[in-house]
């Protein structure tokens, strides 16, 4: 029946762009060349939890990522009831499947049900799934760097901090600083759910996101959508380096009630299908629960890659330019000094070792320096921070200008917390 309906909707489109081409409303070779294309900030929508062929929850989710361009992710349990490559067949792919030339997912545990290896994921899915002895694979998209984890890591040699999966992520991470990062996966450590809950098994890869200042991690498994504020890995609030938790179980199989409201929990929906679309910026995100038709609840909100980045920047306050290395930089000289050029005169007092600090990437111990401003071997309103010994070759560094910096005469603290990372040759 699916497969009937999506054909009749391909045919209906086709006769409508023939139709619009005939009567030239794309315009003529000439004019489509001369539009201007301007370059958005990639877009990564999707949700999990999605596809049976005794629900139609999936068809109306489907329907929305059909309006949405971008990437779409999804967060396991893609295809139900036990992932057979017959219900990849008949039941995922007249959906989500029409989308899946531009869908990189994830597994989820019924993928495992029917083979100990979820070959009917892996067999569907192929390259874009990542190794199938493995599960898991990274990308990057745009300024971002994006993992994804097989959280039915007790398949692939385990889930502790020393299992392949854990080692691999912590190397990942190192090899690809950025300043915003994501991972997704299917079970989630926090959850407020009725059915499932949270799962203690990927606090191990929680602690090694954690320790590379990832910004957030995307979950299905539990059948609703649930916000959390930014967290460590062991459930405490943190604005500076917490990672802010999506629970987007919500792709149309079915819907979980919650059992109760857990720490750091903001938003709670067990009412509505829908996907999660987020605006991937260079240090920054939008997110927007877009719901199916005929429902109404969403939740919107913006964060900032920066620790404490949540307040949106005040015009009049000052702001990081440019800095020495650049972001993400690569072979930078271990005797090198990092600077930060500020928009407009910062008054001297304020630029010290409290508020210009390195450290090395998932360590809080600042390396120690000396911090000068202004700094005159370089442009007016730079600080120079000089570390005290070299820095070490092949590790990567953190370098961060706090808010307590500020402005000379009014006094304006700097709009947001500033962070950029690069490596050392």
């Amino acid at each position: 029946m699916k497969a009937m309906k999506l054909g009749m909707i391909w045919v209906l489109v086709g006769m409508g762009l023939a139709m619009l081409l005939s009567v030239g409303v794309l315009g003529s070779e000439q004019s489509v060349s001369a539009q201007v294309v301007t370059e958005a900030d990639p877009v990564f929508v999707g949700a999990g939890d999605i596809a049976s062929c005794n629900s139609q929850g999936d068809e109306a989710t489907a329907n929305l990522l059909d309006t949405i361009p971008g990437t779409v992710y999804t967060t396991g349990d893609n295809a139900y009831d036990t992932g057979t490559a017959t219900e990849f067949t008949e039941c995922y792919d007249p959906s989500w499947g029409r989308h899946k030339a531009r869908t990189r997912p994830a597994v989820g545990n019924h993928e495992y049900y029917s083979t100990t290896n979820a070959s009917g994921y892996f067999g569907y899915f192929g390259a874009a799934a990542g190794d199938p002895s493995k599960g898991y694979y990274s990308y990057n998209l745009g300024e971002w760097h994006m993992v994804a984890l097989n959280s039915m890591c007790e398949n692939v040699g385990g889930c502790g901090a020393t299992s392949p999966m854990v080692k691999w992520l912590k190397d990942d991470l190192a090899a690809n600083p950025r300043t915003c990062t994501l991972a997704y996966f299917h079970h989630p450590l926090f959850s407020s759910g009725s059915s499932h809950g949270g799962n203690s098994k990927m606090k191990p890869s929680w602690e090694v996101l954690y320790a590379a200042d990832a910004d957030v991690v995307l979950n299905g498994h539990v059948h609703n959508y649930e916000r959390f504020a930014p967290q460590t890995p062991s459930g405490v609030a943190d604005t500076a380096q917490g990672i802010r938790e999506f629970v987007v179980g919500t792709g149309g199989k079915s819907l979980n009630s919650f059992d109760s409201t857990v720490a750091n929990s903001e938003v709670r929906d067990a009412s509505t299908y829908g996907v999660l679309k987020l605006e991937l910026h260079p240090s920054s995100y939008d997110w927007q629960f877009v719901p199916v038709a005929g429902d109404t609840f969403t939740d919107i909100g913006s964060d900032s890659c920066d620790p404490g980045g949540t307040t949106p920047p005040d015009t009049e306050a000052p702001t990081v330019i440019a800095t020495f290395p650049t972001a993400n930089a690569t072979g930078v000289a271990p005797t090198t000094n990092v600077t930060a050029t500020f928009s407009e005169a910062m008054d001297p007092s304020s630029i010290n070792s409290q508020t210009f600090k390195l450290f090395r990437k998932g360590s809080t111990t600042k390396i120690a320096a000396q911090v000068s401003y202004p700094d005159p071997d370089s442009p007016s309103y730079t600080a120079k921070l000089d570390p005290k010994d070299p820095l070490r070759s092949g590790r990567t560094y953190k370098a961060v200008v706090t808010t307590g910096a500020k402005d000379d005469p009014a006094g304006d603290h700097l709009a947001q917390q500033y962070k950029w990372f690069f490596t050392v040759r």
